[in-house]
Order: C-alpha cells, then sequence, then structure tokens
C-alpha cells in the first residue's frame, strides 16, 4: 500500500511538472500568450533598432527596459557601471537564476533597407560624428529578454527562487560585464546560482536553437606594436633603420607562432589586420604601427600568444640595430565564453523535449567573442545558447547555392524578427522555468 501511494505521488508530481513546461512549450497556454505579445514584442524590436547606442551611451535604451520590468513588478536598478540594469523578482526560496542581455549597437551605416533602419548618427568617444546600428542582434536580445520577463512574471505559480534580469552595457567593446561586477553585481545583488543568455546566430535559419558545451567562444586580445627606426630619404636608405622592413619582417615571423609553436590541437590565431606606416614614396619613416587580433581559447595558449608576439617583434626590432625596443600595448581583452558543460547539455536536452530534437542541435565552439564569459569566471555555472536568425527560405536558398550570408556586424545584416524572438523568447522562459522549477 504504501509503495502504491508513493508511486501515485511521484506520478502525480511528474505530471505537474511535465504540465509546467507543457504550458510553456509549443501547443500549451503560454505559446498563446508569446502569440498575443509579440506585437508590442515588434514594436519594441523596432523602436530599439531605430534608435540605437553605441557602448556606455545607452541611456534611453536602459531607460526603456528599466520602464517595462518595473511596470511587470520588478524591482529595479538602474546606473551600474553607467547603463547597466538589474530587474529583480522574488517569488520565494528558491536559486536565483540571472537573464542577461547586451544593449549596445555598433558604428555602422545600416544598409539592409528595411522600412525601419536606423539612420541615427552620433559622436562616439573620439568626437568623430558616425553612423550607428544594431548590427549584431542587441535589439532581437533585448526584445527576447522583454519578452521572457513577461511571461515568467504571469507564471509565478510555476517556479520559485529569484529571477535576476541583467541588462548589460557594452558587450561591444568587452568591457561591460567587467564593470558591471566591478561596481557590485553579485555582492549588491545576490549572486546567481546559474547565468543564461543566447545570442542571435546569422548562420542558422530563424528559429533553431543550439548550444556549445564547453569552449565556445574565444579569448580576443586586441594588440598595438609601433616599430621604431630612423627615417630618412628613400634614395639612401644605408643611412636609415627602415621600420617598414621591420614591419614587414615581424608580421611574417609572427605566423610561426600558430604554425611552429602552438599545439595544432589547441586553435589559435594572430592576425595582423592593420599597418600604417610613412608618408611619401620617397621617404623612410621614423615608425610603422601594426594592430593584431589574437584569439585562442585556453589561459595557457593566449598567454603564450602574447608572450611570443613581444619576443617576435623586439627580436626582429634588434636584428635591424632598431634605435629602440617596440611598443607593445594590449588595448583591450576579453576571456573565453565556457559554456558549463552539465548545464549546457541539461538546457538543450530539455529544449529538445520541449520544442523537438529538429529544432535543438550542438554547434562547434567560433572564434568569435562574448564578455558573457566574465560571469563564468566569476564563480557563477552559465551556459549562451545561439538561437538562428536568417529567413528560413534565404537561408534554404544560401545553403543550396553555397552563397554567403551578411554575417554579425555587416552593415547588410537583418534578422528575421518574427521566428527569432520568439524562438528567444522560447529558449529564455523555458530555461528559466528548467532552473527554477518548484520541486
Amino acid at each position: 500500500m504504501q509503495r502504491t501511494f508513493a508511486i501515485a505521488i511521484a506520478a502525480a508530481c511528474l505530471a505537474s511538472l511535465l504540465s509546467a513546461v507543457d504550458a510553456l512549450s509549443p501547443g500549451g497556454a503560454s505559446l498563446a500568450g508569446l502569440d498575443a505579445l509579440y506585437p508590442d514584442l515588434r514594436n519594441l524590436y523596432v523602436d530599439l533598432h531605430q534608435n540605437p547606442e553605441l557602448s556606455f551611451h545607452e541611456e534611453k535604451t536602459a531607460a526603456r527596459l528599466a520602464e517595462r520590468l518595473r511596470a511587470l513588478g520588478f524591482e529595479v536598478t538602474t546606473g551600474i557601471a553607467g547603463t547597466g540594469v538589474v530587474g529583480l523578482l522574488k517569488n520565494g526560496a528558491g536559486p536565483t537564476v540571472m537573464i542577461r542581455t547586451d544593449l549596445d549597437a555598433l558604428p555602422v551605416e545600416e544598409k539592409t533597407g528595411l522600412p525601419y533602419a536606423s539612420k541615427i548618427t552620433t559622436k562616439d568617444n573620439s568626437g568623430a560624428t558616425v553612423p550607428v546600428m544594431h548590427a549584431c542582434g542587441h535589439d532581437v536580445h533585448m526584445s527576447s529578454w522583454i519578452g521572457t520577463a513577461t511571461l515568467l512574471s504571469k507564471a509565478r505559480d510555476r517556479w520559485r527562487g529569484t529571477l535576476m534580469m541583467v541588462g548589460q552595457p557594452a558587450e561591444e567593446m568587452g568591457g561591460g560585464a567587467r564593470k558591471m561586477l566591478a561596481a557590485g553585481l553579485f555582492t549588491k545583488f545576490p549572486k546567481p546560482d546559474f547565468a543564461i543568455a543566447f545570442h542571435d546566430d546569422a548562420e542558422m535559419a530563424a528559429g533553431q536553437i543550439a548550444g556549445v558545451p564547453g569552449y565556445a567562444l574565444a579569448n580576443v586580445d586586441s594588440v598595438d606594436v609601433t616599430i621604431y627606426g630612423k627615417g630618412g630619404h628613400g634614395a639612401y636608405p644605408h643611412r636609415t633603420v627602415d621600420p617598414i622592413v621591420i614591419a614587414a619582417r615581424t608580421v611574417v615571423a609572427l605566423q610561426t607562432i600558430v604554425g611552429r609553436e602552438n599545439n595544432p590541437l589547441d586553435p589559435a590565431v594572430v592576425t595582423v589586420g592593420s599597418i600604417h606606416g610613412g608618408t611619401k614614396h620617397n621617404v623612410i619613416p621614423d615608425e610603422v604601427k601594426l594592430q593584431l587580433t589574437v584569439r585562442s581559447y585556453k589561459d595557457d595558449v593566449r598567454k603564450h600568444l602574447l608572450e611570443a608576439i613581444a619576443r617576435i617583434a623586439k627580436g626582429e626590432a634588434a636584428a635591424a640595430g632598431a634605435p629602440r625596443e617596440p611598443k607593445i600595448e594590449i588595448v583591450d581583452g576579453t576571456p573565453a565564453v565556457y559554456n558549463d558543460p552539465a548545464l549546457t547539455k541539461r538546457l538543450s536536452a530539455m529544449l529538445a523535449r520541449s520544442l523537438g530534437a529538429a529544432r535543438v542541435e550542438e554547434r562547434e565552439p567560433v572564434m568569435g567573442a562574448e564578455d558573457f564569459s566574465e560571469y563564468g569566471r566569476a564563480g557563477v555555472p552559465s551556459a549562451i545558447l545561439w538561437v538562428g536568425a536568417v529567413e528560413r527560405k534565404k537561408y534554404d536558398a544560401a545553403k543550396a547555392s553555397g552563397a554567403t550570408l551578411p554575417s554579425l556586424h555587416s552593415s547588410e545584416f537583418a534578422p528575421d524578427p518574427e521566428p527569432t524572438i520568439k524562438a528567444g523568447v522560447t529558449a529564455m522562459t523555458l530555461s528559466a522555468l528548467e532552473l527554477l522549477a518548484k520541486p
């Protein structure tokens, strides 16, 4: 009798949990709620798209999101690390789950031809007038974030704990997460038990969802190298120390770091993206400037790459008899995103059960960067998922023809709003419910 009673209770609990998941799955009550909510989310998306703001200047963007959270009953704090937003919705004892969105746009002139294309220009930090565009889909992220907050605020009977919605500035500059943590994100507010986010994907069909257990995005460092020489007349090179020749040798030698010093099983990239020196055909300059992007996954590989760059640059300068060592500066850097494997697999499996295995896949890591990595480094199990953003017909046509689709950061990148936003809301809502589900 006791065994039969225990089985009945367990079955009832399982049925209750499945009912909660079904209510937030396609065909359930919450999908109808999402359909009804979508027109408002689209209006928000269009507004955000038409009014992008650069990193650490997201004042109006942050204010819009804060206002939305307050209307949903969240306890909202603004001005964290300048323009960061935190909204807390407490729903009894239980875990704390953080859901992050990024706020900033890029200095890119939009060429999508959309009726709601951005026409914004503004002053950047150097004082130059630049166009601004949400060329990376952060407007999709924010709209989905508000959709997620809305659905979860109306479904408090299905979860317990604390929902922590974080609007983070300056993801594109790589410093927003770090500055929010320094401003007390995990000390002034509850340190989350889990942190989740998603990023739209310009190489996946809209509505598809993907997880990447382990390393998902790379360490990225921007390195400036100034090579010094002794300038003079191009007709008398023997009276100079030519920094252009030193720079050319340095560029070639740097490629040996990946090709000959690095373990082939550890991904690494050293790219010289910019080289500037000289003013005229017959003038040997005093200096040449190089700008590098350096990418890896493992911390020890990152350390070796940066040390090898300095060693080679100094060595080439010394070999040429340069009057002084090169100046080598790491001007910014973002650590690799390491998705907690257990958390990522748990969420991917749940999404596959809820949405169907055909909509959920496992992706390979990429060498792009995301400062969502900082939260995992601060000791919080974290996972960022990919959500496809390409209109299905365009995706199928490109796949059939081999054509290249506009990438993230392209002036022509335009996500397919409805399926992308709905998939983002669904992925984040179901993931939060999985982690905050009542026992």
